[in-house]
């Protein structure tokens, strides 16, 4: 009898245990280029937080639209987020500028979470807002493919091996910060490089 008690309680424990390693990796997100994030997304804005306020386990920010790169021909007024980081939910900051990827619901309200790219808006320099306007846009038809250890094999003439990840930071790559994978006159796709002095 002590026998089966102890053998149900380290089960339990188990269960227990494992399902809290499954809430902490709900939210683990592969780190995405800036030009996979603007094309996998339905509306892409830059927008400035202007207030808070929890409904029903979603966390809602009153945004400032400042300009639309994609998305529906309207003015966005409210991101909608989960209230739980487990969720995958996106605490922001009031005041600031971000450029912000999401999904729009079926109900037309933009949804973002972890892992869409949510980034301050200062912190993009000049190639990256540039490429927000025309660039990326141009290659939707090309996939970038992350490449974190050598070897890293390209499979198709479509793809663009993102190699910032070999370094220790790979959003601080001059892959991320000053190139696009864009597509060649004979159809396969390769890094563009664009330098830019300042920021504005």
């Amino acid at each position: 009898m002590t026998w089966s008690i102890s053998s149900c309680f380290i089960t339990l424990v188990v269960l227990f245990l494992w399902r809290i390693e499954d809430v902490a990796e709900a939210c683990r997100c592969a780190p995405v280029h800036l030009q996979q994030a603007f094309c996998s997304a339905d509306v892409v804005i830059r927008a400035k937080v202007v207030g808070v306020k929890a409904v029903s386990g979603n966390t809602n920010y009153d945004v400032q639209q400042i300009k639309m790169f994609k998305g529906p021909d309207r003015v966005i007024h409210t991101i909608f987020t989960s209230s739980s980081s487990a969720s995958c939910g996106v605490t922001l900051e009031l005041t600031k500028e971000y450029l912000f990827t999401g999904r729009m619901n079926t109900d037309g309200r933009m949804r973002i979470v972890m892992c869409d790219f949510i980034q301050y808006w200062e912190d993009l320099n000049h190639t990256q807002r540039k490429s927000l306007t025309q660039r990326y846009q141009s290659g939707c038809d090309c996939t970038i493919i992350r490449c974190s250890s050598l070897p890293c094999p390209v499979s198709a003439p479509d793809e663009c091996l993102w190699t910032d990840w070999l370094l220790a930071d790979g959003q601080s790559g001059p892959q991320a910060k000053y190139s696009a994978c864009l597509k060649r006159s004979d159809g396969s796709c390769a890094w563009y490089r664009e330098m830019a002095p300042s920021r504005k």
